[in-house]
């Protein structure tokens, strides 16, 4: 009888822990990324006054390769926005995608390459898919945000 009541007990842990979804938050976290520099980026480094759209990638992943791509053929649209490249991989892993898959965006003074060693994006942004992408207004208040592959077009037209 114990061993039931106690399988019965995982069972509905189980099913609440399933049934609760991470909420991505409605405005900017607080969070420290590092720049290829290994200089310490936070949210107190993003100018105020202009959109801010980060971009959580992984370099070996095929959608995000394919929309680092659409964003790369789209400078113009972009220029007005600040864009933060994120990711868990180490930089001479993020230089070669930038390279390959979004070289018109290497050097731009909007863009800026950011690496999360300390692996606290997923927990602050709650992403659920790469790639993952968050536009915030100029006061760090969440507009849009899409996990997994995008049409740049949908997140021109939040802009």
């Amino acid at each position: 009888m114990k061993s039931m009541k106690s399988l019965f007990f995982v069972l509905i842990c189980s099913v609440f822990c399933f049934s609760v979804t991470a909420q991505v938050p409605a405005t900017m976290p607080d969070f420290k990324f590092y720049t290829s520099g290994q200089t310490g980026f936070t949210k107190n480094n993003i100018p105020a006054g202009k959109q801010s759209l980060i971009v959580f990638f992984d370099a070996t992943c095929p959608h995000c390769q394919k929309v680092a791509g659409e964003l790369s053929k789209k400078t113009k649209e972009l220029s007005k926005i600040n864009i933060y490249m994120v990711s868990l991989d180490e930089f001479r892993t993020i230089n070669y995608f930038m390279e390959h898959y979004a070289k018109s965006l290497i050097g731009l003074k909007n863009v800026t390459l950011l690496q999360d060693r300390d692996h606290v994006f997923i927990p602050l942004f709650s992403p659920s898919k790469y790639p993952s992408v968050y536009l915030y207004a100029a006061d760090k208040k969440l507009k849009f945000n899409n996990s997994g592959e995008i049409e740049v077009s949908k997140i021109l037209n939040k802009l």
